[in-house]
């Protein structure tokens, strides 16, 4: 009895943080960025297109260094905002984007997602800042993202840092069936709240939620819930298909720039398991193993297990995960 009123308990706890989410707009408009937004515009695919982003200044003397933060499909450049001031504290510039068709940046309806394009975005957003060289550190899909753009820009990378990447594994060679953009799409458009918190409950904080969390969960379940919510799910759907459909992991051993692999062991992320027969999605998104192999993929590649994180390590242990990137930084 008490196990059941405690579960009820939860769910209304979970259901009025439902209803009392905010609505922001479909560029992300209301909700409040850490640092000062930039707008870079570009033209892309026949469009005139903004991307978002923050360019925040070494609060140390300067080491000389940029670091570019690109975030995951389901986080936002502020997403990062311990580590811009840890790395901006460290002398660091730091330059932060959110790509096209996430967050605040524009959100087009008609786009050829790929991590190329994204990579040659990102590319031209640093040109304009004049920078020539930078660390590239990348989460999920944004450490997919680091990944390509490291290997279409080389020269430019000085290191590239991929935190719990996703493309690791081939989903689709492995037996989960493909979606189209269409059946994406009607699947984002349950989005909610809930459904965003039991979806990282799950797979991102190992069963495991800290109040900190709750903001990151605001931000998405915000855009959907306010007027740009079709246009998001739609963005959402395309880059879902754009992760399936282009995995990284093939590539791996023709990485060439200086590589530092942080992986929180207790990960479990694999887009698509869902849709796969049992058998099959239970051998994906195993983190540990993935970590370990991809490791010896790539040469050179420095290796930093968090045996006891998840899909975050940056939102879940902030201390934890800081002291290890400055360390693997300050490396050589």
């Amino acid at each position: 009895m008490k196990m059941l009123l405690a579960a009820a308990l939860a769910a209304l706890s979970l259901a009025t943080s439902v209803q009392a989410a905010p609505s922001y707009g479909a560029r992300l408009e209301g909700f409040e960025y850490p640092y000062p937004l930039q707008r870079f515009k570009l033209n892309s695919q026949r469009q005139a297109l903004e991307m978002a982003y923050m360019d925040v200044a070494p609060t140390a003397p300067p080491n000389g260094r940029t670091a570019v933060l690109l975030h995951g499909k389901n986080f936002c450049g502020a997403t990062w905002q311990e580590t811009i001031a840890v790395l901006a504290g460290a002398g660091y510039r730091v330059v932060v984007p959110d790509q096209i068709g996430f967050c605040a940046s524009t959100k087009p309806v008609g786009y050829q997602f790929s991590f190329n394009q994204l990579a040659a975005n990102t590319q031209a957003l640093l040109q304009s800042l004049g920078i020539a060289r930078a660390t590239v550190i990348g989460h999920s899909m944004g450490g997919m993202l680091a990944m390509r753009y490291a290997l279409q820009y080389p020269a430019q990378v000085e290191q590239l840092v991929a935190l719990n990447p996703l493309g690791l594994e081939d989903w689709q060679a492995a037996g989960v069936p493909y979606a189209t953009i269409d059946q994406l799409h009607a699947q984002e458009l349950k989005t909610t709240a809930e459904t965003i918190k039991a979806y990282q409950l799950r797979f991102y904080y190992n069963g495991q939620w800290k109040p900190a969390y709750d903001r990151w969960v605001e931000m998405a379940a915000g855009l959907y819930a306010g007027p740009g919510r079709d246009l998001v799910a739609w963005n959402q759907a395309q880059t879902s298909e754009m992760i399936f459909t282009q995995p990284v992991v093939h590539e791996l051993p023709h990485l060439q720039v200086r590589t530092l692999l942080m992986i929180g062991g207790k990960d479990r992320t694999a887009p698509g398991a869902n849709r796969a027969p049992k058998a099959i999605a239970e051998q994906l998104g195993d983190y540990a193993t993935l970590g370990r192999t991809t490791a010896k993929m790539i040469p050179g590649a420095a290796l930093v297990e968090f045996p006891a994180l998840g899909h975050s390590p940056q939102v879940e242990s902030p201390k934890e995960f800081h002291e290890a990137l400055l360390k693997g930084l300050a490396a050589r």
